[in-house]
């Protein structure tokens, strides 16, 4: 899930918080309003954009992908502001940096995605690609993290096998089925038999509403209009409940919340204060450490500070735990 930070989706969230509610609220005056919104709304599917498409020296273009795959790749191609100014799919989220802004212009332009955007803010329709990469998204998520909550014991194997068995119950082979004798294969020949269900619904939906997608006025998910709403529903509001809101998870995530802090705190201070001319011996230790891209400190503090936000997302669990417990002087 290309830029997307560790501890998940709590990553995004406490890379927020630092600059909303953190010592990161310091920013605010220096920066203009949308770019303080970029971080303290930070956002893993606008990470995504720039690490694709980041020029740096001897990378021009980054990975130097089509305009068509960066189309598709845009689930919410709008700038950080407005904040859900309607209901539409696309204004869900954000999917812009404000220092992405010309490049993604130039890819809506040349693929012909017409504006969306109302009082000067940048936004623009949908490519019709997009709502086939977010189905095959939600479907995955939606199955596979099922799959998951029950092979950790999370959820019953009773329970979880009933829930599938009523979204394939058209396609199963019960003979099939019921000559299974292990759990792990019976959930697994399930697992393939809704996803390709799924798959196969949401092929359909595309191509009944084709005509709107591609004018750019179909407004929700494919996954919105499915049959199996009512059974995808209750496989998501089950693994909310049993597996994202498991006490592993949570204490996941608070512990999430501590390590991005401490490490954004001492990163960002520790590169402005080189900016300003201002650095201790401790900050030019900790700069030291960092890749050679993250130590930049020639552009604005914007840059500087997205980029050590982009550095933070970049990490694995494992390897955002390794540089905290540096930092905290916990481990040598």
């Amino acid at each position: 899930d290309i830029g997307n930070p560790p501890f998940g989706h709590s990553g995004e969230k406490a890379i927020g918080e630092y600059f909303k509610t953190g010592k990161g609220r310091r920013f605010e005056k220096i920066l203009t309003q949308k770019e303080y919104q970029d971080i303290k709304d930070f956002e893993g599917n606008a990470n995504g954009y720039k690490l694709l498409t980041e020029t740096r020296k001897g990378v021009e273009g980054g990975l130097r992908l089509s305009y068509a795959t960066l189309g598709a790749f845009m689930k919410y191609p709008k700038e950080s502001l407005p904040k859900k100014p309607t209901k539409h799919i696309a204004d869900k989220k954000y999917g812009i940096f404000q220092e992405n802004l010309d490049s993604f212009s130039e890819v809506a332009t040349e693929l012909g995605l017409r504006p969306r955007g109302k009082d000067g803010a940048i936004g623009f329709c949908r490519h019709p690609l997009t709502f086939l990469v977010e189905a095959a998204d939600d479907i995955c998520y939606t199955i596979i993290d099922f799959e998951d909550g029950i092979n950790l014991g999370l959820i019953s194997e009773d329970y979880a096998l009933e829930y599938l068995i009523k979204l394939v119950k058209d396609s199963i082979n019960i003979k099939k089925y019921n000559d299974l004798i292990y759990m792990e294969d019976r959930l697994s020949y399930l697992r393939a038999l809704a996803i390709n269900t799924l798959i196969s619904d949401a092929i359909s939906i595309f191509l009944e509403h084709e005509e709107a997608i591609l004018k750019g006025e179909f407004e929700v998910s494919l996954m919105d209009k499915s049959k199996f709403k009512a059974q995808i529903e209750d496989i998501i509001q089950l693994s909310v409940e049993k597996v994202y809101q498991s006490q592993e998870v949570i204490e996941k995530e608070i512990a999430g919340y501590k390590i991005i802090s401490d490490i954004l705190d001492v990163y960002t201070t520790a590169l402005i204060n080189k900016r300003e001319g201002s650095s201790s011996n401790y900050d030019r230790l900790m700069i030291s450490t960092l890749p050679g891209p993250y130590r930049e400190t020639t552009g604005s503090v914007y840059s500087i500070i997205l980029n050590t936000c982009c550095y933070v997302a970049s990490l694995s669990d494992s390897a955002a735990v390794h540089i905290h417990n540096k930092i905290m002087g916990k481990q040598l």
